[in-house]
């Protein structure tokens, strides 16, 4: 996993700093940057390098710092080695996206303490990084809008499927077959990995980005995409040349704001949004 970190210097009064820090990951996020921590001075973003893209990055800090902020950085390679390293070890708790799921890390569970039928599903994630395992708010958005779904025996397409939780989750549900991609490897083996995990045989995962589908002849009744913003947009006609007639997209990653941007760029490829649903200021949106 090949990533740049941006060390974010923040120049503001002090009262303001914490909220400038929240007004630039979300900027960063909108750019392709997937993780941060704090620092004295402001914020470090790390994004896989070949998401890194410094014109978006500028004129998403411009969008969204207020007046008597401003923001500098500088961005260096950090050691091709498994920065998330000490998050893995630590692991994290069980987290219940619902009365009927829970997802559970892989590597610090005894799965032997679920023998028997209790009614609940649980999803074991053996996590390469830190997105994917149900802890942020938009992939337990799309998990419930799956258990809110009838997929039994509908084809899905997870794009940008991390470690693979949502498909995974899907095939679980009765959805058959189930393709994912990423465009990182790491990510894409990981995903495959956690479906052999949980006895899921119909998953398959692809390495690349959605250009990776011109080559997939198939046509989808659900796809799913939990990316940011500006490759939702930019991938939407790829979602939609592989959807069937009637097909659902759910869609997530992005803020409650960017909505009317998300609509406007689904309505051009012929879909309707039915609903949106929020958590904080995240939101996941229902196409048709």
């Amino acid at each position: 996993m090949k990533y740049f970190v941006a060390d974010f210097k923040i120049v503001c009064e002090a009262e303001q700093l914490q909220v400038a820090r929240e007004l630039l990951s979300a900027a960063a996020c909108e750019a392709g940057f997937e993780a941060f921590e704090d620092s004295d001075e402001g914020l470090q973003g790390y994004v896989q390098r070949p998401m890194y893209d410094k014109e978006a990055l500028d004129a998403s800090i411009a969008d969204y710092m207020p007046d008597g902020v401003s923001v500098s950085y500088e961005v260096e390679e950090v050691p091709d080695q498994d920065w998330n390293q000490g998050w893995e070890n630590e692991g994290f708790e069980p987290i219940g996206v619902n009365e009927n799921l829970v997802i559970y890390d892989a590597k610090h569970t005894d799965r032997e303490m679920f023998a028997g039928d209790d009614g609940v599903m649980r999803i074991f994630i053996e996590a390469r990084n830190a997105f994917g395992t149900g802890t942020h708010q938009t992939t337990r958005m799309i998990l419930r809008r799956l258990l809110g779904m009838d997929v039994h025996g509908k084809s899905v397409l997870d794009c940008g499927c991390g470690t693979g939780i949502l498909g995974i989750t899907a095939s679980r549900l009765g959805a058959d077959p189930v393709l994912g991609y990423d465009i990182d490897e790491w990510s894409a083996n990981n995903a495959q990995h956690n479906a052999a995990l949980n006895g899921v045989e119909n998953m398959d995962v692809l390495l690349g980005d959605a250009s990776v589908l011109d080559k997939v002849e198939d046509r989808f009744d659900i796809v799913i995409a939990n990316i940011n913003r500006n490759i939702l947009i930019a991938d939407m006609p790829a979602f939609c040349a592989h959807m069937k007639e009637g097909a659902q997209l759910i869609l997530s990653g992005f803020y409650e704001a960017d909505v009317p941007m998300i609509e406007a760029a689904a309505k051009e490829q012929g879909l309707v949004l039915c609903d949106v649903v929020t958590d904080e200021d995240w939101a996941c949106a229902l196409f048709k």
